[in-house]
């Protein structure tokens, strides 16, 4: 919970106040990029997470260091190397295993006539 945080960073901001040096766009980008992109994260995340099972769920949370890679790979201009491709072939390897044996599962239990 964010708001629990205040009192840590109000103790922070008493302890650092001669050492820091603030501005106004950077304290402003950092409430928009903190605070206003990460509740809006949240409230699609929690959209999408109304219409899926715990089981997958999990799952797809998986997906997020994929997709900040992908990020990092377009928006920044981050190498692609291979150490990058063979861990997100990896991450996504293992959620499409995860998902196809689900699928599987069922159809082989309706088959069955369970």
């Amino acid at each position: 919970n964010f708001v629990r945080t205040l009192p840590l960073l109000a103790v922070l901001a008493i302890v650092a106040i001669g050492q820091a040096h603030y501005s106004v766009k950077g304290v402003l980008l950092a409430v928009l990029s903190g605070g206003i992109a990460s509740g809006i994260g949240y409230a699609i995340w929690y959209m999408a997470l109304a219409g899926l099972s715990s089981a997958l769920a999990a799952v797809v949370q998986l997906l997020v260091p994929v997709i900040a890679a992908l990020g990092g790979v377009v928006f920044v201009s981050e190498a692609v190397s291979l150490r990058l491709l063979v861990s997100a072939g990896l991450i996504l390897g293992g959620i499409l295993a995860v998902v196809l044996g689900k699928t599987w599962s069922a159809g082989k239990k309706q088959y069955a006539g369970e």
